[in-house]
């Protein structure tokens, strides 16, 4: 939603090349690393090292913006589901047995946010 593999081109272009030799290992973590950001290999080596002061780089913060609009989306999902149960409990009617799953889903979304919320760097 958020991201995109390569960085966004700029005004005039990029005039300045770097050269960086890497052993077989340290390849293998930068394709790992880029994989898992879903960014190429010169864009990670850029934000990580013109990030250096912050916690995180600009794809990081991205993906952990993304993830927070999937889980708000979700929330809003689930409140619904439970103010219909509290409607129909309210009415009077047999509590429905949808509601057990329905609770078991919630908890599982409350940890999800958790996850979410503790995979922020600080």
């Amino acid at each position: 939603m958020f991201s995109r593999r390569r960085r966004a081109n700029v005004e005039g272009g990029r005039q300045h090349f770097h050269k960086v030799k890497v052993s077989p290992e340290e390849e293998a973590q930068l394709l790992q690393l880029a994989e898992k950001q879903g960014v190429t290999i010169p864009r990670l080596l850029v934000e990580s090292a013109l990030s250096l002061e912050a916690s995180e780089t600009p794809t990081e913060r991205k993906q952990a913006i993304a993830e927070l609009f999937a889980v708000h989306t979700l929330l809003a999902r689930v409140s619904n589901n439970v103010n219909q149960l509290a409607r129909h409990a309210n009415s009077g009617d047999e509590f429905p047995a949808e509601a057990a799953s329905t609770l078991a889903y919630v908890k599982k979304l409350a940890v999800r946010i958790r996850e979410v919320v503790d995979g922020i760097p600080t």
